[in-house]
């Protein structure tokens, strides 16, 4: 590198201050030393400068460019500054290999649809900033241990937790030991045992570790502290924290883009729209639907099964007709077709559950019939974490001739989701549990289906044209996205979706599974602590009760600690009832949790069935 030197005086012959070398030698001398460094260079780049380049500002110049391959790939690194588009879609290649950008057109590429104000575009002609100084690149994966238990020593503690149910002094740490791509399961009879992890094929394997802690400085409500105490948000099945990356972009819309989006000839409109429809693209590669088209935009996953019981079933479902639903749903998933099968005269059936939680697939199977015409069904229970074998339902129906609907608001998060390989026709998921914002949601919907399909509301957007005799409605998704739609936080959940890809799905549900486990172990050794749902298959759901207390009696002594759990019928009454209760305390995981945070949670529970214990 080379020094340049600064001074207040341009012209040669400037006063130097006695006993001092002038600054051409202190220049010279500088750059002797810098060319004997290692990798310093010489020769030229070395040479003193000439009078002319000591009145430049000083600045020391980069030996090297850093070459493209040198870039972190997906899933291994963040350190990206996401706060313009420019910077933001930068990023994309890296999460979505040949992907290509709208409204960010690579050379020679044919430009976005939306920008039609050609050469006269302000925002078009905006320089990228590579000039300024990339921020160190932070290594989110393997950097270190999340000091979870090898295979062996995981065995041996579930073993001995389950042979030996009455409470130890506080419970030891586990060592640190390899952070393998396991998934940790209980199996129907509780006993402990280790399965592979069954990633999907094609997907990257989740290998090396999972660095937790750089992971939490990316959400700054992380910081905050409750009664005095640091906040420990284990409520996440009910909402998510969002990373400063959606913050950031969410900010940038409104300051940068914001407006109505499509039919507008001006420039702000071209940019929210390329926004919002280049957030429907990266929905669709994430869910690996076949096109954006099949990506309608709701405020959450409620109102997408709401949409489609307003509008498929109404077309399809009809008097003696019958719609499959599982004993585990979310209220969200029971009601609207409650209310579709009083309104044409359908039946629902339900699929029973087993002691464990989890659905009883032939029962299931003695349920479908030719009569049946859709089966709805969550792949994750938000009540007690249960993961249902979607894929053997969805095969299932198909032999009847049935719809299926995916509820994924608790399983899109934590687990790959691929709708094609699934054969979902229907798939819908929450933004806001997902470290998106609130307010916006997904409906997956196969094409070929969406297509024929009646609009739900009527209004702006949805319309190709009207008269007084007609009206011509826009194909998909355009026809169910009547009015103004959340352009903002469709943005917003583009980012949330781009962070978690950065920080990789496999990842994400190998560090979940083991922290689940871990939290298992620990609940399961209080005395008087009852776990509902215990089902070989399960997120980062744990449901209990504790003898002696109201759930409300708990959660408000878990929030006197910071510790933030629900405590309820978490919209879920039916299979909380199966098990002879109306209410549970649901502490809910997420990768930013932390074993010490697990830790609390056990310790404050555990002096709660210890203060009970010794009044009676």
């Amino acid at each position: 590198m080379t020094i340049r030197t600064l001074t207040s005086n341009p012209q040669a012959g400037a006063d130097v201050p006695a006993g001092l070398p002038d600054v051409a030698t202190l220049a010279q001398l500088a750059n002797e030393f810098f060319a004997s460094l290692p990798g310093g260079g010489g020769g030229a780049s070395a040479s003193l400068p000439n009078a002319a380049e000591q009145a430049a500002t000083t600045t020391v110049a980069p030996e090297h460019e850093l070459p493209l391959e040198a870039v972190p790939p997906a899933g291994t690194a963040d350190g990206l500054d996401l706060g313009s588009p420019e910077a933001y879609t930068a990023a994309i290649p890296q999460v979505y290999p040949g992907a290509s950008i709208v409204g960010s057109p690579s050379p020679g590429a044919p430009a976005s649809p939306y920008y039609f104000a050609g050469e006269s575009s302000a925002y078009q002609r905006e320089p990228a900033r590579a000039e300024a100084a990339a921020p160190p690149l932070e290594n989110r994966v393997d950097a270190q241990s999340y000091g979870l238990p090898g295979s062996d020593e995981l065995a041996q503690l579930l073993q001995s937790v389950l042979s030996k149910p009455e409470p130890a002094a506080e419970p030891a740490r586990p060592q640190p030991g390899p952070a393998g791509g396991q998934f940790y399961f209980l199996d129907q009879a509780g006993a402990p045992h280790l399965e592979k992890a069954r990633e999907p094929a094609g997907q990257p394997q989740s290998q090396g570790a999972f660095d937790v802690q750089a992971v939490r400085r990316d959400f700054p409500i992380l910081q905050e502290r409750v009664n005095g105490k640091p906040l420990v948000w284990l409520d996440n099945a009910a909402t998510t924290h969002k990373p400063k990356a959606v913050i950031e972009r969410i900010s940038y819309f409104y300051e940068h883009e914001n407006s109505n989006i499509h039919r507008a000839a001006h420039e702000l409109a071209a940019r929210a729209t390329d926004a919002y429809e280049g957030a429907r693209g990266k929905v669709a590669r994430f869910l690996g639907a076949r096109s954006a088209d099949e990506i309608v935009f709701v405020r959450g996953a409620t109102e997408a099964i709401n949409l489609v019981a307003n509008t498929f079933g109404r077309q399809f479902i009809g008097e003696g007709d019958e719609i499959i639903v599982s004993h585990l749903e979310h209220h969200a998933n029971i009601v609207p077709w409650q209310q579709l099968a009083a309104e044409v005269g359908a039946k629902i059936r339900v699929i029973p559950v087993d002691d464990s939680g989890q659905i009883i697939l032939e029962e299931y199977a003695r349920l479908l019939c030719s009569r049946t015409r859709l089966v709805s069904i969550a792949q994750v229970s938000n009540a007690l974490g249960t993961i249902t074998p979607v894929s053997e339902i969805i095969a299932l129906a198909r032999g009847v001739g049935a719809r299926v609907l995916v509820d994924g608001a608790q399983s899109v998060p934590h687990l790959r989701t691929n709708v094609q390989a699934l054969d979902a026709d229907f798939l819908v998921f929450s933004g806001h549990k997902i470290f998106g914002p609130t307010g916006i949601g997904v409906l997956y919907g196969k094409k070929e289906l969406l297509d024929q399909l009646p609009p739900w509301q009527g209004g702006g957007n949805m319309i190709a044209d009207v008269t007084f005799e007609k009206t011509l409605y826009q194909p998909a998704p355009a026809r169910f996205e009547a009015g103004t739609g959340n352009i903002a936080d469709a943005v917003g959940l583009g980012a949330a979706l781009d962070y978690v890809e950065r920080l990789g799905l496999e990842r994400i549900a190998a560090y979940e599974h083991d922290l689940l486990v871990y939290a298992t172990r620990g609940l399961q050794a209080i005395p008087g602590l009852r776990l509902i749902g215990t089902a070989a298959h399960k997120a980062g759901v744990l449901s209990f009760v504790l003898d002696g207390y109201r759930t409300e009696e708990v959660g408000a002594a878990l929030n006197r600690e910071g510790i933030a759990v629900r405590s309820g019928h978490h919209c879920a009454q039916p299979i909380l009832r199966r098990f002879g209760l109306e209410a549970t305390v649901r502490p809910s995981l997420a990768f930013y949790n932390t074993c010490e945070e697990v830790d609390l949670l056990v310790a404050t529970v555990r002096r709660l069935a210890h203060a009970k214990g010794r009044h009676h």
